[in-house]
């Protein structure tokens, strides 16, 4: 059986260590000039090997962050499983046990800052480093513009926006202080098209969320931190499913937008993420990358709305 840490009074113990502080950095120029390195072809597989590193994934109890998870786990990483369902999180890091790599499962709330401090203390306990970031967890809620409650819209940032924001902080602390890693932030079309369909909130919180990446790659990139986007399209889940079954012609109007001709799935993520986890990225940074099935190429707004 995993060992599941709980983020609540019954970790005190494993995080009663001061608030992580990174050294601090002396003013400079806007960009640090790295000076040139020679560059030494290497065996191609050696550069997706992420052995010997560790990386912190959100929503990895299910879905994409699961795929994620498993798939940085079977190219050689180490992991921080975060989830809010424990069993969830357990059953992943049951499956990374398999492969010989080890695994944190951690019971925690990505939308509350407190508790994401508490998971980072418990990664230092752990493992005392990070090497890569998955912001995967978060859930919007859904409403017209003319209905939605501001009450709805803010907790929907706090899900999509702060929480991935106070995650790329702490992670960022201590990956400046190392001078590298990287950061994955899982956006949306949303954040560069409009869906419609009440996805207001949805749509602003993802519009943060890639600007958000791009600033934090323009801070960052100099001192050894990548910070890059995945925006999917309509990616296969539970909850997906249900609101398909609950409209009927749901699903053709989603794949009237993806030239592709499916929806997505899950594991179309585990190539990407490894990529940019890897050093076969090292030199991709504040990029947007749309994992849509042709969708923004045809300019299908998402697909069309109803």
């Amino acid at each position: 059986m995993a060992r599941t840490l709980t983020v609540d009074a019954r970790l005190s113990t494993v995080l009663r260590s001061a608030p992580f502080r990174a050294p601090s950095v002396p003013p400079a120029t806007r960009f640090q000039v790295l000076q040139p390195t020679a560059i030494t072809r290497v065996n191609l597989s050696s550069l997706f090997d992420l052995s010997g590193r560790v990386a912190l994934v959100s929503g990895a109890g299910n879905g994409m962050g699961r795929a994620m998870a498993l798939a940085l786990a079977e190219a050689g990483a180490d992991t921080v499983l975060v989830d809010r369902d424990g069993a969830a999180a357990d059953r992943t890091a049951h499956a990374v046990h398999g492969m010989g790599r080890r695994a944190l499962p951690v019971v925690g709330d990505v939308s509350e800052p407190d508790q994401i401090r508490r998971i980072f203390a418990a990664l230092d306990a752990e493992f005392g480093r990070i090497d890569f970031l998955g912001n995967v967890a978060g859930e919007a809620l859904l409403g017209r513009p003319e209905e939605i409650s501001l009450e709805a819209v803010e907790q929907t940032w706090r899900n999509l926006v702060y929480g991935r924001f106070c995650c790329c902080q702490e992670a960022g602390r201590r990956m400046l202080a190392a001078g590298r890693g990287s950061i994955v932030n899982i956006g949306s079309i949303a954040g560069v098209t409009a869906l419609g369909r009440g996805h207001v909130a949805y749509s602003m919180a993802m519009g943060a969320v890639v600007q958000m990446t791009r600033e934090l790659s323009t801070e960052w990139s100099g001192r050894g931190v990548r910070v890059n986007a995945i925006l999917p399209a309509q990616v296969v889940n539970a909850g997906l499913e249900q609101r398909m079954a609950a409209d009927p012609g749901l699903r053709s109007r989603f794949l009237a937008g993806i030239p592709r001709g499916r929806l997505g799935h899950p594991d179309d993520i585990r190539g990407i993420a490894v990529w940019l986890a890897s050093e076969a990225s090292s030199w991709i940074t504040g990029a947007i990358i749309p994992m849509d099935g042709g969708n923004l190429a045809l300019n299908a707004g998402g697909s069309i709305p109803a």
